[in-house]
């Protein structure tokens, strides 16, 4: 009798076993089965905002479900992807993020960095563009760039904080002799309205931020820091143009905007997510938003996880070993094994 209530209960737990992997791989097959929230790790109204709630609003259509888009700034953008990695890894809470993980070890601000995460997609970069308010004397790059020759360290730029690529951009402009006075706010949108507020000269601003203040006339636009001058505005000249020499660290797009997840999501729920996010940039909706605010498509260019995996290395080499030759690190990136890059 033992013997047989024995080889009943084992057949009872196989069952039930076999029965508990399946509902599992069920669930996984039937993500999402509730909202979903994606964080942005910055202020309101900046490029990685935009672009996220316009990507969210795609993949809704795809995923079946509603995506929520928090804000949540602070400490160039370490605070919101914490929550991401404290947060259930079950694909119900996602990253959209600009390219700060790809610094934030060198610089002190936390310990985490693109390999913390799973890419979705590397979505767009946003040009970079420097912008001045519409009173403002500077009526051509070139004057910009002369008066802060001229006057080191006394021409103010508003940027996103250490590590940022505000702040890339300021190192930029170090290597050709131009030192600047540098304040920083919590994001793009912060950075735009210290210039319409003349606490600043200008900024370095994501294209995709000001494209209603120059159809206004609050600001004017002075250059493109890229190598190619932007379809929308011919007769505007890149930093390229009037910094001979800044060709091979202009060729590197300076924001690239990523979807991503924790690195312990399950694969089957990874799998959907890059499924819709191929569908969703497929939308009319979203290629008109990426036509007018003149975004680079980087998912066309990194389509597949090793090759996302390869440009976030490639990136995090060059940017993390030009903060710190620039003495703006904190650690060197050889304490956390990046090797150093040609630039």
């Amino acid at each position: 009798m033992k013997h047989k209530l024995l080889v009943l209960f084992l057949l009872l737990l196989s069952i039930s076993m076999l029965w508990g992997a399946g509902n599992s791989e069920s669930v996984d097959a039937s993500y999402p089965t509730k909202p979903i929230t994606m964080i942005v790790p910055y202020g309101a109204g900046g490029t990685t905002d935009i672009s996220g709630r316009q990507l969210a609003v795609q993949l809704e259509k795809h995923l079946g479900k509603s995506i929520t888009v928090i804000n949540q700034g602070g400490a160039s953008g370490s605070i919101g992807a914490r929550t991401v990695l404290d947060a259930k890894s079950d694909g119900y809470t996602v990253l959209f993020t600009a390219e700060s993980l790809g610094t934030q070890r060198v610089m002190g601000l936390s310990e985490m960095s693109y390999d913390d995460f799973t890419p979705i997609m590397v979505a767009v970069n946003d040009p970079k563009v420097i912008v001045v308010g519409k009173d403002s004397a500077y009526e051509t790059l070139q004057d910009l760039v002369d008066d802060i020759k001229n006057r080191p360290g006394k021409v103010k730029m508003s940027y996103t904080g250490p590590g940022g690529s505000g702040h890339v951009q300021a190192m930029i402009y170090g290597k050709f002799g131009m030192e600047m006075a540098l304040t920083a706010y919590p994001g793009g949108a912060d950075c735009i309205l210290a210039v319409l507020g003349d606490q600043v000269d200008f900024t370095n601003s994501n294209y995709s931020t000001v494209t209603g203040y120059l159809e206004s006339g609050d600001l004017k636009l002075l250059g493109i820091s890229a190598l190619d001058r932007l379809e929308a505005h011919p007769d505007v000249p890149t930093l390229g143009e009037i910094l001979p020499g800044s060709e091979r660290y202009l060729s590197n797009p300076f924001t690239p905007l990523s979807l991503l997840v924790d690195k312990d999501v399950p694969p089957e729920v990874v799998t959907i997510l890059r499924d819709a996010a191929k569908k969703a940039v497929q939308e009319p909706a979203w290629k008109e938003f990426v036509v007018k605010n003149s975004l680079d498509k980087l998912y066309e260019k990194y389509p597949d996880e090793s090759s996302m995996r390869k440009f976030y290395k490639d990136w995090e080499s060059l940017v993390s070993w030009m903060l710190y030759d620039s003495g703006v690190a904190k650690f060197s990136p050889a304490k956390f094994g990046i090797e150093k890059s040609q630039y």
